[in-house]
């Protein structure tokens, strides 16, 4: 078809009954290519971080560890899905990828909707070819936006929270009345279903009964008692599973997931700065962070805990901290809401960029330039368009659940289909008004797209945040082998931080892999400097020590880490090695029976104990 001057107009005219279907399979091949390339890098099988975790979990439900042996530490319904997909399809992350590839699409498809229904408004919900254009115009946006790309094809729930969010505001926004008793039950339950893979989607909860409160209803006290009544049933029947086990299958009072006390705690603790900056005793990454926050727990309980009593303690610590520096909390909240809008990007694990670096993902947009856009756009939206106030409601919505936590580019990523919804309708407006001679509306739109500018573009200072992405990418191809890549990134980081100690920790094991184990040595030292109590560089200079035959120096870094965390097997084994290398076979008797006892299953402490014994034998 020939475009002419209005051609596209044209074209879009003659295609508008299948646009929806057009952009839902355009967007599918657009990540359908990134998810190609991806498939055919290193980075495909995911080592660590929370994708391994997700993969890890997986795994052990296909191998009969249905359940643990307490409350759920960690939401359950992404791993079980996985392990579901793999068992039907084999295990490879490409089948799991390829349907978060299409959910994806469909966001595409739920963004060109609701764009065109705020546009034309609910009496003419067809449009014009402008109209139309216009909505096309978003859809695309998010087709391009660079977080979408990476998030769509890695092994996170993050595609299918985002489709499932904007599926259920869709529902609202379109729906002339408040929702039927059968619609809540509806919503409720896939509201449920979904919590138990990422929980912020209950903050949608009020979004419906705002809906039942506001939307025009027939007989309204008996509906909305009634559909606020199956909602809620619908929200505890899609959770039911997590409770259900917690609750009678372990005997531990949570709802979901008992790790939310920690998160609380990394959130709203005196070292935060609205990032997941994890405090002192908590490693990086979902595996070990929720190991240290059951050891730390029980270690200063003095005896094991379950898991909602380790989650007490954590939400205890944040009470407790927001109890007595509540002026210091209050500013640490509104820390919070300028990281959410930020053009800065916190990309937790730094896979946007190693996907941009790598030619995985196409170029595209970022946060900083849709959020400009889009905050015109909501205040224009909320006075000239009432039905905007549910796409911004959720957006809130959205955001106060973050602020309740840390910001990152994952847990924000939720909002940005309604921002380009708002941004494309702020745009729209502005259009209108240079078209028709209206330059008040024009001008007050230029005075908060500047506003927004400054806004969202104010600098971020502290050079530990801008060091996250070198240290991510560096500590990767660490794990993945490619010593070059993470010599590069490790130096990057260590120059903006150079008191970082997982920084140096991570060079330390860099140099131990390039041999060189004096600057090893160097390094581990410089990360207890920094971090007396890192436990992963003093059982790293014990371990050295034991092979250098320095027994006592040995002892002293594994008495040192198991002061820390009592109840790590690998640490009783090392001592019961280091001590018997000493002659003390006693002591090194009682410390594998100490690690057997914490891992029972372990063949290699059943060995090594075999060993002791034929010592003494001898």
């Amino acid at each position: 078809m020939r475009l002419s001057r209005f051609g596209i107009w044209r074209a879009i005219r003659g295609f508008s009954p299948r646009l929806p279907h057009y952009l839902f399979a355009a967007v599918f091949l657009l990540r359908l290519v990134t998810l190609v390339r991806l498939s055919k890098s290193p980075l495909f099988l995911p080592a660590s971080g929370d994708m391994h975790f997700y993969n890890e979990w997986a795994q052990r439900v296909l191998r009969g560890e249905v359940t643990g042996p307490g409350a759920f530490y960690g939401l359950p319904l992404y791993p079980y899905l996985l392990a579901l997909l793999y068992k039907l399809f084999g295990f490879s992350p490409f089948v799991p990828a390829l349907i978060q590839v299409a959910l994806d699409a469909g966001t595409a498809v739920l963004i060109y909707q609701l764009t065109l229904h705020l546009i034309t408004g609910e009496k003419a919900p067809a449009g014009h070819s402008g109209d139309r254009l216009v909505a096309v115009l978003a859809a695309v946006a998010w087709a391009f936006y660079v977080p979408a790309q990476a998030y769509a094809i890695i092994l996170m729930p993050t595609a299918w929270y985002v489709f499932v969010f904007w599926l259920i505001v869709w529902r609202i926004v379109k729906a002339g009345e408040a929702p039927g008793i059968k619609e809540c039950l509806l919503l409720g339950l896939l509201i449920g279903i979904t919590a138990m893979g990422i929980a912020t989607i209950l903050f949608l909860v009020p979004l419906v009964f705002a809906a039942l409160a506001f939307k025009p209803v027939h007989h309204r006290i008996r509906r909305i008692a009634g559909a606020g009544a199956a909602m809620l049933i619908g929200v505890c029947l899609g959770t039911s599973p997590c409770w259900v086990h917690n609750y009678l299958v372990a005997r531990d009072p949570v709802f979901l997931s008992a790790h939310g006390g920690v998160n609380f705690w990394i959130g709203n603790n005196p070292t935060a700065n609205g990032y997941p900056r994890f405090p002192p005793g908590l490693r990086a990454g979902q595996a070990a962070m929720l190991e240290d926050s059951i050891t730390s727990a029980e270690t200063a309980a003095g005896h094991p805990l379950k898991r909602s009593e380790v989650s007490a303690y954590w939400s205890a610590q944040a009470k407790n901290y927001i109890a007595q520096h509540f002026g210091d909390w209050l500013r640490l909240v509104m820390l919070k809401f300028r990281n959410f809008w930020s053009a800065f990007q916190y990309d937790d694990l730094s896979i946007v960029t190693n996907f941009r670096e790598q030619g995985i993902i196409l170029p595209g947009l970022y946060f900083g330039l849709i959020s400009v856009l889009a905050i015109p756009g909501i205040f224009i939206g909320w006075w000239s368009r009432p039905v905007s106030r549910w796409i911004t409601g959720a957006i809130m919505l959205q955001m106060i659940a973050l602020l309740t936590v840390f910001i990152t580019e994952r847990y924000r990523l939720p909002v940005v289909p309604g921002l380009l919804v708002l941004g494309a309708f702020g745009l729209k407006n502005f259009w209108q008004s240079c078209v028709f001679g209206l330059p008040r509306q024009a001008a007050l739109y230029l005075v908060m797209l500047a506003a927004a500018v400054i806004f969202v573009s104010w600098p971020q200072r502290s050079p530990s945040l801008w060091a996250l992405d070198a240290y991510n990418s560096g500590w990767q191809a660490l794990e993945s082998g490619d010593l070059r890549l993470a010599e590069e990134k490790l130096s990057i980081a260590r120059r903006y931080v150079p008191t970082n100690p997982e920084t140096n920790f991570a060079l330390g094991n860099l140099r131990l892999a390039q041999n060189d184990n004096a600057a090893a040595f160097s390094f581990y030292k410089t990360t207890l400097k920094f971090d007396h109590d890192h436990r992963g560089a003093l059982n790293n200079l014990a371990v050295m020590a034991f092979d250098a035959s320095r027994y006592e120096l040995a002892e002293k870094w594994l008495r040192h880490a198991e002061s820390l965390d009592p109840r790590n097997a690998k640490t009783h084994f090392l001592l019961a090695k280091t001590l018997l290398a000493k002659g003390d076979r006693r002591a090194a008797q009682l410390e594998i029976q100490s690690a057997i006892r914490l891992r029972p299953a372990q063949r290699e402490f059943e060995e090594f104990k075999r060993q002791i014994e034929a010592t003494g034998s001898n």
